[in-house]
């Protein structure tokens, strides 16, 4: 997914706010499932993070077009492993690996992911 950093996304110094990168992360897991139609819930169940290490490593700037892009490290029955990394052009800014559970509504348990959600994944 691409992007261009806003001035709503940076400090007063014109550099991306910390708690930003992940925010660009999630929109870009998002913006998968709005693509195939749909959202990263159902009536029965959605996505939580169960553990996530970020790492940051260069600083975005106000009106810089950035890329992230993901990866699945593993696919399980329940959860799923994944990289996302964030660019200006060829030069990593952010990199993080995130844990997802799939939780059912009303057990607040981790449930299957649904099939279609499987076939959404692949799209990554």
């Amino acid at each position: 997914m691409q992007f261009r950093v806003y001035y709503e996304d940076t400090d007063s110094t014109g550099l991306v706010y910390h708690s930003n990168y992940l925010k660009f992360c999630e929109r870009a897991r998002s913006e998968v499932f709005f693509k195939a139609g749909t959202t990263p819930q159902n009536d029965l169940g959605r996505f939580v993070i169960k553990n996530l290490q970020a790492e940051f490593i260069a600083p975005a700037f106000l009106g810089d077009c950035l890329q992230v892009k993901t990866q699945i490290l593993e696919l399980k029955k329940v959860s799923l492993d994944l990289k996302q990394e964030i660019f200006r052009q060829e030069q990593l800014l952010f990199r993080m690996y995130i844990k997802l559970a799939f939780i059912d509504l009303v057990k607040n348990k981790p449930s299957p992911i649904p099939q279609n959600f499987l076939e959404i994944l692949h799209g990554f």
